[in-house]
């Protein structure tokens, strides 16, 4: 299946399952994604490929960061009437807690968007949705 037959079939069904297994790093870390009503979902599940520090044990920061800013990029592109992936123009993240090895989840909200920018706001938590274990925000270009 080419990438737009790939996300066609994801905005139909809302399986995201051949989504995730088509993008490497996502398939790497093990990300997932699950609709509910209009809100996105993504896990992250408990793997011991994504630790950094195995004495905590904590997941790597990096794997935290990257998966807060797939996980924007795939809310927008599936937010947007595009079949192109947006392109990451600048990303900042705030760690609040060790992210321990353990089920991790985001959700991402638009935050501004014009005809070649997005910005997207995103939080990961672990146990409860009132304490992130990290916050970002990341700003995408839409086109060329």
């Amino acid at each position: 299946m080419t990438d737009a037959e790939i996300l066609r079939h994801t905005r139909e069904t809302g399986d995201f399952n051949r989504m995730m297994e088509s993008i490497p790093y996502a398939s790497w870390i093990g990300l997932q994604c699950e609709r509910f009503g209009d809100d996105l979902i993504f896990r992250l599940p408990k793997k011991e490929e994504n630790l950094g520090n195995p004495i905590l044990p904590a997941i790597h920061g990096g794997v935290i960061g990257g998966f807060m800013e797939m996980s924007a990029a795939i809310y927008l592109i599936m937010s947007q009437d595009t079949l192109r992936m947006p392109r990451i123009v600048d990303f900042s993240l705030d760690y609040l807690r060790a992210g321990l090895n353990r089920e991790t989840y985001a959700e991402c909200h638009l935050t501004r968007q014009g005809n070649r920018v997005a910005n997207v706001m995103i939080s990961a938590w672990q146990k409860s949705r009132s304490q992130p274990i990290a916050t970002a925000r990341a700003h995408f270009l839409l086109e060329d």
